[in-house]
């Protein structure tokens, strides 16, 4: 007797419950190829069920071909659908696996460029977005530009003429999915294998993969206070572009100055090379205005990306590039071939955000969050640490650098460090080309925490610095 056990309590349907166990058996050669199935008839009656619903499970193995009719004679199991058995797993997800490795409850992370999450302008957002989608035309919801909103630009670069000094045309905006695809977009569009790329070192190691990934090779060139050292640019060497972060350079903070942009600005017309401007954390600057943009000084030069990732949050995967004339139409087909557009509903309501200038009274709101959270830290690292700590790159953005006297933080110790007092801390050294300089040099981000956190933080950094660095060496006279 052709057996089936079904439930009728399940919201499985008859037809699929049937149509499932049938198939697993042919795949599994519990019915071998060739074996006929019970008629419809039989399986009705032997199963209780009705003779259509018989007919449909059947129907729906022999479309995807696991049995064949044959005329007059019935239903048989299909050749070929056999599959050979393997040791199954268990199925885990990519997101349990990611949480399981993922930090425990009581970790504190000082990830740089997190804004605050939880002071997302939801409720404004929320009201801008329920007006575009029920303002909004039919097309909207449809196939868009690659280079976005058409609204989106003409705010955008209106906004950045009066907040950044950028001149633009609207048509010189493309809209992307962060900063990161801008990234790519360029260096898909710039760059080849062999060529080469003037870069400020350190710099973040995602930037660094980008550009590499085409085959190209990175030129360093350290900074300090005052950002990328010109005076170490190389004679008779033809980049593609130079890339800076001028207004908050990334990692250590500095800020170019005038005369260095002028410099490099010479340099790059006489190598007749772009240069390319990150305009990284340029809105959260904690004292006097917001640093004029580069692009404003040279717009026929500059390719100028900035990103609404740190303002408002990442998750809204919105960036731009500004681009000379001449790159506007290759981008846009790179633009076009990478996704085709980014997506348009959110476009249309950051440019309500923006128009209506909500956008600047959540920046002049988050400032004052963000420089209470970064003196806070600034005096939980003297509290803790006293003289053995200098702070720097802290006038700008949502992170700070700390410099440790006669420490080094090695990959093995920035592991126990996390592992054992369940804190993330990001050593420059990381993000550096040239190695062994910023050895002893810590990223602290502090936009994403709280003051509690912060204290809690900075209190077994010491431990972890203390127990695990200190104990080795001759002591250090830290503060109680």
């Amino acid at each position: 007797m052709f057996w089936i056990p079904i439930d009728r309590t399940k919201s499985v349907p008859l037809i699929r419950q049937i149509y499932d166990q049938i198939r697993i058996r042919i795949l599994h050669g519990e019915l071998a190829a060739g074996e006929r199935l019970p008629s419809t008839r039989e399986l009705a009656s032997s199963l209780g069920i009705s003779r259509n619903v018989a007919i449909e499970a059947y129907d729906q193995l022999f479309v995807e071909g696991y049995v064949e009719g044959k005329k007059g004679s019935g239903t048989y199991v299909a050749k070929g659908a056999y599959l050979d058995a393997v040791e199954q797993t268990e199925a885990r997800s990519p997101f349990d696996i990611y949480q399981s490795e993922n930090k425990p409850n009581d970790y504190i992370d000082f990830r740089s460029g997190l804004p605050a999450l939880d002071m997302f302008p939801r409720k404004s957002w929320g009201k801008i977005a329920k007006q575009v989608c029920e303002d909004a035309s039919d097309s909207i919801f449809g196939y868009d530009h690659p280079e976005g909103r058409i609204e989106l630009r003409h705010v955008l670069s209106r906004y950045l003429k009066r907040t950044r000094g950028v001149h633009c045309h609207p048509d010189q905006l493309i809209i992307t999915s962060g900063a990161t695809q801008a990234l790519s977009l360029i260096a898909n569009l710039l760059l080849s294998p062999g060529d080469e790329v003037m870069i400020e070192d350190p710099i973040t190691d995602e930037i660094q993969t980008i550009f590499t990934s085409p085959g190209a090779t990175l030129y360093p060139i350290p900074v300090d206070k005052e950002g990328i050292k010109t005076k170490l640019f190389p004679r008779n060497r033809k980049p593609k572009f130079i890339f800076v972060t001028p207004s908050h350079q990334f990692p250590l903070g500095g800020t170019l100055s005038i005369q260095r942009r002028i410099q490099l600005i010479h340099y790059a017309r006489k190598n007749d090379c772009f240069i390319v401007e990150d305009d990284y954390d340029s809105e959260f600057r904690y004292h006097g205005s917001p640093i004029h943009s580069l692009q404003g000084l040279d717009p026929d030069n500059v390719i100028y990306i900035g990103t609404f990732s740190k303002i408002l949050s990442p998750g809204l995967r919105l960036g731009y590039i500004i681009l000379p004339p001449a790159l506007i139409r290759h981008c846009k087909d790179l633009k076009w071939f990478t996704d085709l557009h980014t997506p348009s509903l959110e476009q249309l309501t950051i440019a309500r955000f923006i128009d209506n200038r909500d956008l600047e009274r959540h920046i002049r709101k988050m400032k004052k969050v963000y420089r209470t959270r970064r003196d806070f830290l600034k005096e939980c690292l003297k509290k803790a640490f006293g003289t053995e700590v200098v702070v720097s790159g802290d006038s700008t953005g949502l992170h700070l650098i700390a410099e440790f006297n006669n420490i080094t933080f090695s990959e093995q110790i920035v592991h126990t460090i996390i592992q054992k007092y369940h804190i993330k801390v990001y050593p420059v050294e990381h993000h550096t080309i040239q190695k062994g300089k910023h050895s002893n040099k810590l990223i602290l981000g502090y936009g994403n925490l709280s003051l509690e956190d912060i204290k809690e933080g900075i209190q077994r950094l010491k431990q972890a610095v203390t127990h695990e660095i200190i104990k080795h060496k001759k002591p250090l006279s830290l503060h109680s």
